[in-house]
């Protein structure tokens, strides 16, 4: 997978994966005080975050696996720091990953627009969803607390890793310190496609 990928490339996604495996493990504190406030129904509003760096890294490397290395790199990093549910987390990155990868490869890693990015972070909801609900035993629950955490989350994987990835790309892009990388290549699909 990553023989044709640039050294810059992998050391780049491999930056992402630490920085945003830090970024995951300090929103659980967030989530923490939110879930107090309102129950537990408080991380799927804000799943989104954990979506995020799949998002960024595709957006920018533009080929197969990155968006679930970087995803998978975050959690490995979280875990490593204490992230409290410990080694199965990574296999929740993973299969978060190959949720947002799904949408790019569905377009052969074609189209980075908007639409895509918000269907890649919808992706990474529904794929890390049907592992919850295996998982975390949601079958217990009312089959409309369900469907209303399942709603919540694709909603939070569209706006805040779809969005907010592609929104982040595009700033980092504007500053010019993604020069060489797919991103700024307009004939692959630029910032704008």
């Amino acid at each position: 997978m990553l023989k044709s990928w640039k050294l810059k490339e992998i050391v780049l996604m491999s930056l992402f994966g630490v920085v945003f495996g830090i970024v995951y493990l300090v929103a659980i504190h967030f989530g923490n005080i939110w879930a107090g406030l309102i129950g537990p129904i408080a991380y799927e509003w804000m799943f989104g975050i954990w979506f995020i760096v799949s998002i960024l890294s595709m957006a920018i490397i533009r080929k197969p696996g990155a968006a679930v290395l970087p995803e998978s790199i975050a959690a490995i990093i979280e875990v490593m720091l204490g992230n409290a549910v410990g080694p199965r987390l990574i296999l929740s990155g993973i299969i978060q990953g190959l949720g947002a990868e799904a949408a790019f490869a569905a377009t052969r890693y074609r189209h980075f627009n908007l639409a895509v990015m918000m269907l890649a972070g919808a992706g990474a909801a529904v794929f890390s969803f049907v592992y919850g609900y295996f998982v975390s035993g949601y079958a217990a629950l009312d089959p409309s607390f369900v469907l209303l955490m399942f709603t919540l989350r694709v909603m939070s994987g569209a706006i805040i890793a779809g969005i907010g990835g592609k929104y982040l790309a595009d700033g980092l892009l504007a500053t010019g310190a993604l020069r060489g990388y797919a991103i700024s290549r307009p004939k692959q699909g630029g910032a704008g496609a």
